[in-house]
C-alpha cells in the first residue's frame, strides 16, 4: 500500500467507511503483529496489542496528519502501545511485589509473636524471612536514590526486559543516553550495597 492509498484508506475512515480499516488491516496486521511481538515476545499478548491497535488507529483516525510517512506512523504506534503495555503488565507485577513484601513483613510479625509465644519456630526461619523483606525494603530505598529518569530506565531494562535501543525509542532520547544513564544507576545500586545487577 502506498501512501495516497492509506491516506484515501484513512479519508474513508474519518467518513466512518469501515472498508478504509478492513484495506489497512488486510495490508498491515503482520507488519504491526511482528512489531508488537519484537517488544513483548509473547503470542497471546501480542494478539491482544495488534488487535487492540486497528481499534485505536480507527478512534484516531482524525489525528492522522498525511505526508509523515505512514508505515514510520504505523510502526510508532504499535511500539508505543506495545511499551505502554508492557509499562502496565509491569506495574501491575510491581504492585504484586509490593502487596507479598507487605504479607511477608505481617508474615514475620506472626513468627515473632509466635517465636515469644512458643519457641518452636527456629532462628534461622525468622532470620531468612527477616533478611528477604529487608533486601526488598532496601531495594526500594536505594532506587528512590536515582533521578526519575535513571529509575525509569533501570525498570524499562530490568522489570521490562527492554533493549537499549527499545528504550532509547521509547524515551526519544539518544541511545548512548540510555546506555551511560543505566550503567551510572547500575555503579550507584552496587555503591549502596546492591549487589543483584
Amino acid at each position: 500500500m502506498d501512501e495516497r492509498e492509506f491516506e484515501c484508506c484513512i479519508e474513508a475512515m474519518q467518513k466512518g467507511d469501515r472498508q478504509g480499516l478492513r484495506q489497512i488491516y488486510e495490508a498491515y496486521a503482520r507488519y504491526i503483529y511482528r512489531i508488537v511481538y519484537g517488544i513483548l515476545s509473547n503470542r497471546e499478548n501480542a494478539e491482544d496489542v495488534t488487535s487492540e491497535f486497528f481499534i485505536k488507529l480507527w478512534e484516531k483516525a482524525d489525528h492522522y496528519k498525511p505526508g509523515g510517512g505512514h508505515k514510520g506512523y504505523l510502526a510508532t504506534m504499535a511500539r508505543n502501545m506495545a511499551i505502554d503495555f508492557l509499562r502496565k503488565y509491569k506495574r501491575e507485577e510491581l504492585t504484586a511485589v509490593v502487596h507479598d513484601m507487605k504479607m511477608d513483613e505481617e508474615e514475620r510479625e506472626k513468627r515473632e509473636t509466635s517465636r515469644t509465644m512458643s519457641r518452636r519456630i527456629g532462628e534461622e526461619q525468622v532470620h531468612s524471612a527477616e533478611s528477604e523483606v529487608i533486601a526488598k525494603i532496601n531495594l526500594q530505598e536505594i532506587m528512590q536514590n536515582l533521578k526519575p529518569r535513571e529509575q525509569c530506565i533501570v525498570n524499562m531494562k530490568v522489570l521490562g526486559g527492554l533493549t537499549f535501543k527499545e528504550i532509547a525509542e521509547a524515551l526519544a532520547i539518544p541511545m548512548g543516553t540510555v546506555t551511560w544513564q543505566y550503567q551510572n544507576a547500575i555503579k550507584k545500586l552496587r555503591r549502596c550495597g546492591y549487589e543483584e545487577f
